[in-house]
């Protein structure tokens, strides 16, 4: 802990440590951002999948269920045969839409510092 910093903002429950809880997972950062960038907010399961190479069934699934239980995303059956399920932003996923963009442009911007920090053992991408 630094000198001068209040013991209270590096308790567990803090908000940065929140804030990275809920991005724990790679997808969830990608979801939101694939919503609002490429689909207006509102997209149905298969579309998100098409939009996020790498990702299994499974995963989307999980990831938009924490999604939806966080409050980030909302889930609408519409009443057609077969079913149709879209998944939208909330109020609440539109606000975490901006940072995340903001650190994406960044990534954009600073590929070669990235490129620089070498691959993490657990890492797809050599």
């Amino acid at each position: 802990m630094q000198p001068g910093s209040r013991e209270e903002d590096w308790q567990e429950d803090c908000a940065p440590r929140r804030v990275l809880a809920l991005f724990s997972t790679k997808w969830t950062s990608m979801v939101l951002h694939s919503l609002h960038v490429l689909h207006d907010g509102t997209a149905r399961p298969g579309v998100l999948q098409r939009s996020l190479p790498g990702i299994s069934k499974k995963m989307l699934t999980q990831t938009l269920r924490e999604m939806e239980h966080s409050g980030l995303v909302t889930r609408h059956v519409q009443s057609a045969v077969p079913p149709a399920v879209d998944y939208r932003l909330t109020p609440l996923g539109l606000r975490l839409v901006e940072p995340i963009e903001m650190l994406y442009a960044w990534a954009r911007d600073n590929a070669d510092a990235l490129d620089a920090l070498g691959s993490r053992p657990t890492a797809r991408r050599p």
